[in-house]
């Protein structure tokens, strides 16, 4: 007996590797080359800065940020309050390599309801509060994860006995807490977080509850914008098809479906690595929405620290360069306080893994426009660019500028 199901053990897996390989097993044209990424990337991540100067005048060009945002989770430990909170020490440090690396943020569960309001009626957003001030103090911007989240495990302990209508009761005054609290702070939300794979409140209430909820939202806050968000859509790609099915049943019912919200917990249950090809091919499915897409909690949970850079370097270009992703967040970045610190960027004592050195040849200088021109007899300069806030500097004098996706182009006129 022992014997036999050895032997079939054996088999499954022999069959499953097959069935996996056939899946993924693409003809030279479909390939993914280097080369198409980085044209892709020149045409849709860059524009045209036309500088006009005296005549043989150097100017110098320097890139301070990118428009393109490369995010970051933020774990409650961050604030001074939180239980287990960061050392003066690790605190001063992990700010600086906030600042030093990324241009967006998330809370990584401070702003879940499990954490507001962990008593019914009792709300206090003291912990995600202080977080958004920090990145408010560094000028980086903060997207709302989440008003509500669709997993019974997830669910607050109290919320979970209630009848219906006390449940309809307490959905309307978590979302009209949310929104309004955060009103001109926080814009962007993940509304039920995980729909694919929860479905705590429509089990309850049945579908229209997701409308209800976005309109309760819109309601306290219209500048809101509501993501939908969910794993497996990438890493994989085995949700992918349901994903784009799930959205299209939100839109044609009229739920305000703002964005697409891609996790990217690479690779959490098995040592498989995912094709470049599969993930641009589940992109260009949700891009049929015309929707701003994110890949919104990023992480490479390999083992293998190689691994993890070659995953880096192998998606990262995938998803900027693809016209409508607008985002890649990292799910955490030390791991003196990570949810998979095997595969944080630092390790506890500041080391930098080498995803580090990775992530910043691509963000910093692969991605980056750093140049010096001369602008010769005729006194004009044109320079492609990365999209993104400049500094140019000409005869002493020195310009502030944003060359932004939305116009593609912009003119500087030193005298």
């Amino acid at each position: 007996m022992k014997s036999f199901l050895t032997t079939s053990l054996i088999f499954l897996i022999i069959s499953t590797s097959i069935a996996q390989d056939d899946i993924f097993d693409l003809s030279p044209e479909e390939k993914v080359t280097s080369e198409q990424i980085n044209k892709r990337i020149a045409e849709v991540r860059m524009g045209n800065l036309i500088i006009h100067a005296p005549k043989n005048t150097t100017i110098k060009i320097e890139q301070t940020k990118h428009e393109f945002l490369f995010g970051t989770a933020i774990p409650n430990e961050l604030a001074e309050s939180a239980k287990n909170s960061f050392s003066e020490k690790d605190r001063k440090k992990y700010l600086e390599v906030l600042e030093e690396n990324f241009n967006y943020a998330v809370h990584e569960n401070a702003l879940k309801w499990y954490d507001n309001e962990k008593k019914q009626g009792v709300v206090d957003y003291s912990i995600s509060d202080r977080i958004w001030e920090l990145c408010n103090e560094r000028n980086i911007p903060m997207r709302g994860h989440c008003v509500y989240w669709a997993k019974d495990e997830f669910m607050n302990d109290w919320l979970k006995p209630l009848n219906n209508a006390d449940l309809r009761k307490a959905i309307v005054e978590r979302g009209t807490s949310v929104a309004s609290h955060y009103k001109g702070k926080i814009n962007e939300f993940d509304l039920n977080n995980e729909m694919i794979h929860g479905d705590f409140f429509r089990r309850k209430l049945g579908f229209g509850v997701i409308n209800e909820m976005a309109w309760i939202v819109k309601a306290n806050n219209p500048e809101a914008k509501l993501y939908v968000n969910d794993y497996g859509v990438l890493d994989l790609g085995w949700n992918a098809g349901p994903y784009v099915k799930q959205i299209k049943n939100l839109l044609d019912n009229g739920v305000p479906i703002d964005g697409i919200g891609c996790q990217g917990h690479l690779s959490m249950r098995t040592t498989m690595t995912t094709p470049a090809e599969k993930v641009q091919r589940n992109l260009d499915k949700l891009a049929q929405f015309d929707l701003p897409i994110k890949i919104t909690e990023v992480l490479f949970a390999y083992e293998d620290e190689q691994v993890q850079v070659d995953e880096l370097n192998k998606l990262f270009p995938i998803y900027f360069a693809h016209p409508n992703v607008e985002a890649i967040l990292m799910w955490g970045f030390w791991a003196g306080s990570h949810w998979q610190p095997h595969c944080a960027m630092w390790k506890k004592d500041w080391t930098p893994r080498p995803q580090v050195d990775a992530y910043r040849e691509l963000v910093f200088n692969k991605w980056w426009t750093k140049t010096e021109e001369n602008s010769g007899k005729k006194g004009k300069v044109k320079v492609r660019a990365f999209y993104g806030d400049y500094k140019i500097t000409c005869n002493g004098e020195t310009k502030i500028i944003s060359l932004k996706k939305d116009i593609g182009s912009k003119e500087v006129f030193f005298n």
